[in-house]
């Protein structure tokens, strides 16, 4: 989807994207090729020819990095498809939001496959996880934007990459799926654990606090059960709205590249 988007460029909101699109041209590739384009100087399509150019350049290297401070935070499902592979979906954990106690308990993280999950005083290791989330391009969250990524950066600065961060939550309300993480499962009828389906956030401080103060690791067990639904289930809840976003999105490109094609 990246490689037919024009929202990153200088001046571009959703309006001239379309009117690209409605010009045939759904492809950087179609954008450089054509020396002429209706709607823009020739001064304008030299320069926006010059910064597709370095985007390219930069995607094909996997310097997604770059997209950070060109492409708008609502958009950044657009790079999913391409940094799929090197993506990490992310949730934490916390003892909750008080001022001077204030941490996170778990760290989970799930590649697509596997999960690993970093827990306080067991196995979060600061330098392990930063050697970790080095391996990715993309950070997929929900809500991350607002709550995960300022609660690690404050808590652990330097800890995460300069990657970009789809979060989820940017897209799910334009595609009329409301509420929690939880809730839009329920919308999309996907299941978890019964034990687990009746947990809402709060539960998971609620575990962690009976685990600290018994020690059992029953309550530890259900902690870490709970994130790792909240990463693996994240996955699936991405993925079908950027399917949705690119329907929505393309269905525009296309029935306008097929009435100008109609039109000729």
């Amino acid at each position: 989807m990246i490689t037919q988007s024009f929202i990153f460029l200088e001046r571009v909101g959703n309006k001239i994207e379309k009117n690209i699109w409605k010009n045939g041209i759904n492809t950087w590739d179609n954008f450089l090729t054509k020396k002429y384009i209706k709607g823009l100087s020739r001064h304008r399509k030299l320069y926006y020819d010059r910064k597709i150019l370095n985007a390219r350049k930069a995607l094909y290297s996997f310097d997604s990095a770059y997209f950070l401070d060109i492409l708008p935070q609502s958009e950044m499902w657009r790079l999913y498809d391409f940094f799929r592979e090197d993506a990490v979906f992310l949730d934490i954990e916390t003892t909750g939001l008080s001022k001077n106690n204030d941490d996170i308990t778990v760290f989970g993280l799930y590649d697509g496959i596997n999960t690993k999950i970093m827990i306080k005083g067991i196995n979060l290791d600061y330098n392990a996880l930063k050697k970790e989330l080095q391996k990715y391009k993309l950070i997929v969250t929900f809500n991350g934007a607002s709550f995960d990524l300022p609660f690690i950066e404050k808590r652990y600065p330097n800890l995460l990459p300069k990657v970009p961060n789809f979060d989820v939550r940017s897209i799910t309300d334009r595609l009329g799926l409301t509420g929690g993480l939880k809730n839009i499962e329920k919308t999309l009828g996907i299941k978890r654990n019964p034990i687990i389906e009746k947990f809402y956030g709060g539960d998971a401080l609620t575990l962690w606090r009976m685990y600290r103060a018994t020690g059992d690791d029953y309550y530890l067990n259900l902690l870490v059960e709970y994130n790792e639904y909240d990463i693996m289930n994240l996955k699936i809840v991405a993925e079908h709205c950027v399917k949705k976003m690119k329907e929505r999105v393309l269905n525009v490109s296309y029935k306008n590249q097929f009435n100008l094609d109609a039109g000729q």
